[in-house]
């Protein structure tokens, strides 16, 4: 077994494949909750190979037992660098709780969906979990959890303001975002013995220092301690970090925490198209561990015969993580790049033709840059899209149109199916296709990459709730239907078209909800797709649930709290 796992998958995850390597030493030691799926999808596998491309060897503790003897966490011993932490590729309260709070019963990314396998606030209890066994090594935490928690932050399962997690963490530094570059000059200064106050400058990196941070030119905000006092102080931090974390060229953030500070530095200017193919030219396996033989990894199903086009995303929703995740600039791959792992999935024995999803974030954005970069680089706006599409930005939808006519024409591929998000503002308005270009993409999403549904996000019917969710009017949904049933009575197709909603959200009553149930835009549409509103660390929309108070604009906004009420708000979806 052990031999067998090395010679499918070179990266060890246990003390028998660390030997089979002839290994004296690890490098850096990764704990992750996720099961370890060696596929450019999962971030523990991204910063893994990336790392192992520049020489270091890199080992994967996934899932450890922390609620036993600890024997997870010492059975590799300490790493010759630093431990890497990560909570998976989801958050683990959103992984585990539903928005009315209750617990989930499977978890998507554990060998057989198996729940439990992971502890709520994953980083914070592996942090702690390190820095207790091997106080002197260093412990980096990353990954969604890590990074939308790298300030104060609203935790909803708490219902209370935390500070950063590096406080909570006992971390010594947080990689923030999409961590490939920075994890690369931070493992190198670390090996070379670079001095703290070099290291303290690299980008994209936070950390936690007691006493008054010195630096000259940065932003400090309302200390956490304020921030808990104070709803319009929260508010205001938030406002100033979500215009810094949009921007080309941001300030350094300082934000004030007991006897200390936390430091946010600014972030690496967006991966350059042969920067973001060298992510993807890896000798990913493209498959789960060997060490799970046997058993199905429900999240790896879902995504083994997908293709990740791009990064970032300019929509700019209140609601979404996306942009503070991964940037609000799209960095697209070379269309190369993206062929040559087409192919090479065409080729794997257990693929039957069918790409799930060639897409990203935002499908349809690969490749969308604004038109004069110079205005791009002083740009303070969050959306592209919101109020207003920038004029600004080039909406063409030829690129992708292009990419899809080259994906479909490589020997062995079926179908190549878009299962990500589609933004339809970037090729309709209210008075119909802002382009020959969009209206072509339409068609040929509509009769080539969809299953027989097309789902789209208009998430309410009324603009004042859409107005809080940074939303395009319900109208551009009208008009996307129209010109929907006619190229489907045009080409005799019945594709479906599927409308996600949200209830609850700030700003969002039940009278709101009401007059979206009995929209006659929506009648004979499939209304499946229901979310109740969730708020999550470091999102505007959270703000808004957190304090009653839109940091946009600091005015007091409408939160439906009340669990039966917000329960209400969300049965009404299917009271037609």
């Amino acid at each position: 077994m052990e031999l067998n796992c090395l010679s499918e998958c070179n990266i060890p995850t246990s003390v028998k494949e660390v030997q089979r390597l002839g290994w004296d030493y690890i490098d850096v030691i990764f704990f992750t909750g996720d099961a370890f799926v060696d596929h450019p999808s999962f971030g523990t596998a991204c910063i893994a190979r990336y790392l192992e491309k520049f020489g270091y060897r890199v080992a994967v503790v996934p899932q450890p037992n922390w609620k036993d003897d600890l024997r997870d966490f010492r059975k590799l011993g300490a790493p010759r660098l630093y431990f890497a932490v990560n909570a998976g590729a989801m958050d683990s309260m959103v992984n585990h709780y539903t928005a009315a709070r209750r617990l989930r019963h499977d978890d998507a990314y554990t060998p057989d969906g198996q729940f439990g396998r992971r502890p709520d606030r994953a980083v914070t209890v592996y942090s702690k979990i390190l820095k207790q066994l091997w106080p002197d090594v260093p412990v980096v935490i990353g990954g969604v959890e890590a990074s939308l928690r790298r300030l104060a932050h609203y935790d909803y399962w708490d219902n209370s303001i935390h500070p950063s997690i590096l406080v909570d963490s006992g971390a010594d530094w947080l990689c923030y975002g999409m961590g490939e570059r920075t994890m690369l000059e931070l493992t190198r200064a670390i090996e070379s013995g670079r001095n703290l106050r070099q290291m303290e400058n690299i980008p994209q990196l936070a950390f936690y220092r007691k006493g008054t941070c010195r630096l000259e030119d940065a932003l400090v905000l309302n200390s956490y301690e304020k921030c808990t006092r104070e709803p319009r102080a929260f508010a205001e931090n938030f406002h100033h970090i979500e215009i810094h974390a949009n921007m080309l060229t941001p300030q350094t953030l300082v934000e004030p925490v007991g006897d200390g500070y936390v430091r946010v530095n600014p972030p690496l200017p967006p991966a350059t198209t042969e920067e973001m193919d060298s992510f993807w030219d890896l000798p990913f396996t493209k498959k789960p561990h060997p060490r799970y033989k046997g058993k199905r990894i429900p999240a790896y199903d879902m995504i083994k015969d997908s293709i990740i086009t791009h990064r970032g995303c300019f929509g700019g929703c209140n609601f979404c993580t996306i942009a503070a995740h991964q940037g609000k600039f799209i960095q697209s791959r070379s269309q190369e790049s993206i062929l040559k792992e087409v192919r090479e999935l065409a080729a794997m024995p257990e693929f039957h033709g069918n790409i799930s999803d060639l897409g990203a974030p935002t499908a349809n954005m690969y490749g969308m840059v604004g038109k004069d970069q110079s205005k791009c680089a002083v740009c303070r706006r969050k959306s592209c899209l919101f109020p207003a599409p920038c004029s600004n930005m080039d909406r063409s939808h030829e690129r992708v149109l292009e990419l899809y006519r080259r994906v479909d024409a490589v020997k062995g591929i079926r179908h190549s199916y878009i299962g990500s998000g589609v933004r339809y503002d970037l090729f309709l308005d209210e008075k119909g296709f802002i382009d020959s270009t969009g209206k072509k993409y339409l068609r040929e999403l509509m009769l080539r990459h969809t299953s027989g549904r097309l789902k789209v996000a208009p998430e309410h019917t009324e603009d004042k709730v859409l107005y809080y969710m940074a939303k395009p009017s319900f109208r551009l949904f009208e008009r996307l239907r129209a010109e929907f049933d006619k190229i489907n009575r045009e080409e005799g197709t019945h594709t479906e078209l599927v409308p996600y909603f949200i209830s609850s959200h700030p700003g969002c009553t039940l009278q709101d909800m009401r007059k979206l149930a009995s929209n006659r835009t929506l009648n004979g549409i499939w209304m499946e797709q229901v979310q109740d509103f969730m708020p999550t660390p470091m999102t505007t929309s959270s703000i808004m649930f957190c304090t009653g108070i839109d940091p946009r604009t600091m005015k007091e906004v409408f939160v439906e709290r009340n669990p039966e009420r917000k329960k209400e708000q969300k049965s009404l979806f299917f009271k037609k």
